[in-house]
């Protein structure tokens, strides 16, 4: 889940590096490293941190003029995050250095094999070990370094994004990967190299993403050259372009990329069903269901696998799609799927959801179903990710980049997306009524617009943050539709405030958690009016003469709720099966607030990353 930068051309390389890696701090911030070639000397700078720790640090580097290098930000894996265990790298010889994104698994029986060859090694990590083979196969066959690192790699086990400089090719940086991301930016007379196309949007709207097992040899003034790891044929390299701008990825105005991005939600919820849901017309187009509009319909059984909050979506979804289709479905977290020895069938189809696109487990576990004879659709946001071109089919969500390390847009993008997957499946089956489907199209059209409105609730969500901002437990109910809600509630106050939360349906909370009431615990009820209303206000009534503490979300004009609890949101109408994509905006406000105020840090919260590329 590290993040890293390389570029090489004609301008400056520290500005470029340092920016570039203030861009994919969202991908881990334990620690940051730099290095600099101009010609003669190697510079390099590292620290336990920020990257604005590593920009303080790096002063002396500023002024280089070298117009080649190589930077990181890290998610600690192997060793903890201090300034030894930062990359980048150097081999004993002092002649290769290497940025690493991944796990090599086999890391320690290599170490031991290069003690006994008389390496030595200072920091804990896998990626000096790799660094230090690639040096003893170059120099044990005089080979160059891009043949090295072709057969290093040919004896490592695990995931790894990398970039690897050597001294005596200074005008070249050898990438691979397998299992992390890699993205080449080809502009005129310069390369550049990250983990996802935002170090270099302002450069470049040119790019290649490299698949897995390939690496490439990025040389100045010459044609890139891509090759299979295993084999070493050559590869046609494909220029995408970049569908993403600098304005995206900017602030524009707001102190925080979470507070931006769900405040995005009414705009890239429209941007997601453009050009698919046609209302007026009683259409649904989406060209990857289109396409395989039969293996849909003769599905015995729909798999949903997800990590995180793209989970929770594939929960709602679950709700959605046996309502609206009758298929039966499963959701599965992606780590436990592919460790179980789940039973797949031919005619199952699997439903592969993740922001990034690049979700280790979710990757996995795709592979372990297509290997099984399923036919696998994947929903994911990044255009040209490795989940995007694993799967059978897919659609993208169109929110844009998602910066802050909890998702928000993310998960209101997805429900719209796998939302229209089952409308249109429940069109084409007969399994809703002809008004019922038209309802429904009609609803969702103008959901930005209640979503918009339920963003007016952030005073509100602001004055109660005040009153529970010390609260060390919190309780997050909901049934049906909104049950899923809770959960992603949950997680968002746990990740950014530090505070213990758990999501439970309703009805469950006399099965245990009820026990937990008290005066000091906050409870937040999800109450629309829709669905099951007077179940949830029988639960208020339980915890109310328990003394806990009640936060409501509630239909605009609630008025048995409004009695009972302690503080009320109250948010536009709509149909018990879009709830969620209301319901959960005050959610995000609260959240966001109650961490603000406790002085955590929004974008990044401790010890998480955005994109989960290792196991």
């Amino acid at each position: 889940m590290c993040g890293i930068v390389g570029y090489i051309g004609y301008r400056e390389a520290y500005p470029i590096v340092i920016k570039g890696l203030k861009r994919l701090e969202y991908r881990g911030y334990d620690s940051a490293g730099i290095m600099l070639f101009d010609g003669k000397e190697l510079g390099i700078s590292k620290t336990k941190g920020k990257v604005s720790d590593l920009e303080e640090k790096s002063k002396a580097l500023a002024s280089s003029k070298a117009t080649i290098g190589m930077g990181h930000t890290r998610w600690a894996t192997h060793g903890v995050p201090n300034d030894i265990n930062s990359h980048p790298h150097v081999s004993n010889s002092g002649n290769l250095v290497i940025i690493h994104n991944g796990i090599i698994e086999n890391y320690e029986p290599l170490k031991k094999e290069l003690i006994k060859r008389g390496y030595t090694f200072t920091s804990d990590t896998d990626t000096e070990v790799l660094v230090n083979l690639i040096e003893d196969v170059k120099k044990k066959d005089n080979l160059k370094i891009g043949k090295a690192v072709q057969i290093a790699l040919n004896q490592v086990v695990g995931a790894y994004a990398i970039c690897v400089f050597d001294k005596e090719k200074p005008d070249e940086i050898v990438v691979a990967r397998l299992g992390s991301p890699l993205a080449i930016g080809v502009g005129k007379d310069e390369f550049f190299v990250a983990s996802d196309a935002s170090p270099f949007i302002e450069y470049t709207s040119n790019a290649i993403y490299l698949e897995d097992e390939e690496m490439a040899i990025v040389r100045l003034n010459k044609p890139l050259k891509i090759r299979k790891i295993k084999d070493d044929s050559l590869v046609d390299p494909y220029v995408q372009e970049l569908q993403m701008n600098l304005e995206q990825i900017e602030k524009g105005g707001y102190d925080h990329f979470m507070l931006k991005e769900i405040y995005e939600q009414p705009n890239v919820i429209k941007d997601t069903y453009r050009g698919r849901l046609l209302a007026n017309e009683g259409i649904i187009k989406m060209a990857g269901v289109e396409d395989n509009i039969e293996k849909f319909l003769h599905a015995q059984r729909i798999l949903i696998i997800a990590c995180g909050t793209s989970w929770h979506a594939g929960l709602v979804a679950e709700y959605i799609f046996e309502e609206f289709t009758r298929i039966p479905v499963e959701v599965e977290y992606a780590s436990e799927f592919r460790y179980r020895n789940p039973i797949i069938h031919q005619d199952d189809v699997v439903i592969a959801i993740s922001q990034s696109g690049e979700t280790a487990d979710t990757l996995a576990a795709i592979k372990l179903a297509k290997e099984k004879g399923a036919f696998v659709f994947g929903v994911c946001n990044v255009v040209g990710s490795s989940i995007s071109r694993e799967t059978n089919a897919g659609a993208y969500t169109h929110a844009g980049p998602e910066i802050g390390v909890a998702s928000t847009k993310a998960f209101t993008t997805q429900i719209t997306v796998l939302t229209m997957i089952a409308l249109r499946l429940a069109k084409a089956k007969g399994t809703l009524s002809n008004s019922d489907f038209h309802r429904y199209l009609q609803e969702l059209e103008v959901i930005p617009e209640k979503v918009q409105e339920a963003l007016e609730t952030n005073d509100k969500a602001k004055e109660i943050a005040e009153k529970f901002k010390d609260a060390s437990n919190c309780l997050y109910l909901g049934r049906g539709y909104n049950f899923p809600v809770a959960l992603e509630g949950a997680l968002k106050l746990k990740e950014i405030s530090y505070i213990h939360a758990e999501g439970y349906p309703a009805a469950e909370m006399k099965h245990g958690p009820i026990a937990l009431i008290d005066e000091q615990m906050p409870v937040v009820v999800i109450a629309p009016k829709q669905g099951h209303y007077d179940k949830v206000v029988s639960n208020i009534q339980e915890i109310k003469s328990r003394s806990g503490k009640i936060i409501a979300v509630v239909t605009k004009g609630d008025i048995q709720v409004k009695d009972l609890a302690d503080h009320i949101i109250e948010i536009p109408e709509t149909s018990d099966a879009l709830s969620p994509l209301i319901t959960t905006i005050p959610l995000q406000l609260l959240s966001y607030h109650i961490a603000v105020m406790r002085g955590c840090n929004v974008d990044q919260p401790r010890n998480l990353a955005k994109s989960v590329t290792v196991e």
